[in-house]
């Protein structure tokens, strides 16, 4: 069965490094696994920061725009040729772990067969893989506009603000119905010094925080870098609490 963890929250509060931060942690605990990292921000800036420029996106299947690596079948269902056409999008970046990247997405509104065909292929990829990592855009909301799954773990990544706490606490409750009874919480990020002030926005905003992760400053001297040993560390010391596969013991 797959697992799936989602990662939300505002631009620019750390969720591609996050995103990296956990793919490295996966992969460290279970290489033999297969992990599919899933670009659902419209920013796509989680394949920019692996060195690709990905302009394959399932917006381009429905849009009809998608350029084919090879020649369409002869004989395929409108089903079979959209389910063919998302693997023909899929990256490699190394063995056993793929990405793909969403960009824009139709309204559940839309009553037209290519959203139900989009769901259904969306669900089909990933459930290929033991592990999926959805890089989410401001809320769950967008995720679910593309395809219905269940999400095992949703993080929403908060920095140690008034603002940002108010806003973590309006993902959440936007979240809650989307994430289907899954965990759904709080990281704080990028917290310097004195936890004080922290913990009185958790008081005020009442966040189920899953854990903290302090400031890493290689990060602010190069803002291009989406990698951090200082993140990876902090976010294996809470890893314990989250609905994803455990070391055995």
């Amino acid at each position: 069965m797959t697992t799936k963890l989602a990662i939300t929250g505002k631009s620019g509060s750390g969720k591609t490094t996050i995103t990296k931060a956990f793919l490295s942690i996966l992969k460290e605990i279970f290489p033999e696994k297969s992990i599919l990292l899933f670009d659902n921000d419209l920013t796509s800036e989680l394949g920019h920061s692996f060195g690709l420029d990905i302009r394959n996106t399932i917006y381009g299947i429905r849009s009809g725009k998608h350029e084919y690596k090879t020649g369409i079948p002869d004989n395929m269902t409108k089903q079979e040729f959209i389910e063919w056409a998302m693997e023909d999008i899929v990256v490699p970046l190394e063995e056993n772990i793929d990405i793909i990247v969403s960009w824009f997405v139709g309204s559940k509104d839309c009553r037209c067969p290519i959203t139900g065909q989009i769901n259904d292929a969306v669900l089909k990829l990933i459930e290929r893989y033991d592990i999926v990592i959805f890089d989410c855009e401001f809320d769950l909301k967008y995720l679910n506009q593309l395809v219905d799954t269940d999400v095992d773990t949703t993080i929403i990544v908060a920095n140690p603000s008034e603002d940002s706490a108010h806003l973590a606490k309006r993902i959440e409750e936007f979240s809650a119905k989307y994430a289907a009874g899954g965990q759904l919480g709080v990281i704080i990020n990028k917290v310097e010094g004195d936890l004080s002030n922290v913990y009185e926005l958790l008081k005020k905003y009442d966040l189920d925080v899953l854990g903290v992760i302090p400031y890493d400053n290689d990060l602010k001297n190069n803002p291009v870098r989406k990698e951090s040993e200082v993140v990876k560390d902090a976010i294996k010391q809470f890893y314990f609490r989250l609905n994803l596969p455990q070391i055995k013991t």
